[in-house]
């Protein structure tokens, strides 16, 4: 005879998938805010997820108007992050939008909040977004500084592949998606650590090596 749910333990698999839903739509939007928005809202017009009542929120997403501005800009920044450093400007220009979405899709897959934790979730999912688009643009940098420019495809490629990755087991599996999307966001604070580390260390060399060739000139 199975044992009868329990309306507590039932209560927090519901809270922890919609914080992995909050997670992953803050993190994922770090990588590509246009495709995640532009996917979701795909799915959810399409019914190839049924949304459940406390997700009502995230009906707008599968409003056409997103999707098609979602999907303009999406073929926007498909080619845009393939080409040495005009995808470290638009890298650039994001730095502010991608955690805007990042906070409005993540409070969207939370509903209806306190307005105090409102503010909290916001400034966590903003800090959330703001590390993976740190590493992001960090890489992307590196990269730019090699002498091929393969890599700035290969890197694109591999981000949405991520981001498409990520918004399947949200789909699929949201409770064990916070925890993916846990380990994720640890993992891009260190690489974003290392890499404007490394940017920070060799941006100081080109200038102490452009001061000795003034000193020499002079």
């Amino acid at each position: 005879m199975a044992a009868r749910a329990q309306p507590g333990k039932l209560r927090g698999v519901e809270i922890l998938q919609q914080l992995g839903l909050a997670l992953g739509f803050a993190t994922l939007s770090g990588l590509n805010l246009y495709l995640t928005v532009l996917v979701s809202g795909l799915a959810i017009r399409f019914d190839w997820v049924s949304l459940a009542e406390r997700y009502e929120s995230l009906a707008v997403l599968g409003d056409w108007w997103v999707i098609g501005v979602a999907g303009g800009l999406f073929l926007v920044e498909f080619f845009a992050d393939k080409v040495p450093w005009v995808d470290s400007t638009w890298d650039t220009v994001h730095t502010v939008v991608r955690p805007a979405g990042g906070i409005l899709l993540a409070l969207a897959a939370l509903g209806d909040l306190d307005p105090v934790v409102s503010v909290v979730a916001a400034l966590l999912a903003g800090g959330t977004t703001l590390v993976t688009h740190s590493a992001k643009a960090g890489g992307r940098l590196l990269i730019n500084l090699s002498p091929e420019p393969v890599s700035n495809a290969v890197a694109s490629v591999g981000e949405d592949g991520l981001v498409l990755g990520g918004l399947t087991l949200m789909a699929l599996a949201p409770a064990v998606a916070f925890f993916v999307f846990v380990v994720l966001v640890i993992v891009a604070m260190v690489i974003a650590s290392k890499t404007w580390g490394s940017i920070r260390t060799g941006g100081r060399m080109l200038r102490e090596r452009f001061r000795g060739k003034r000193i020499e000139a002079a």
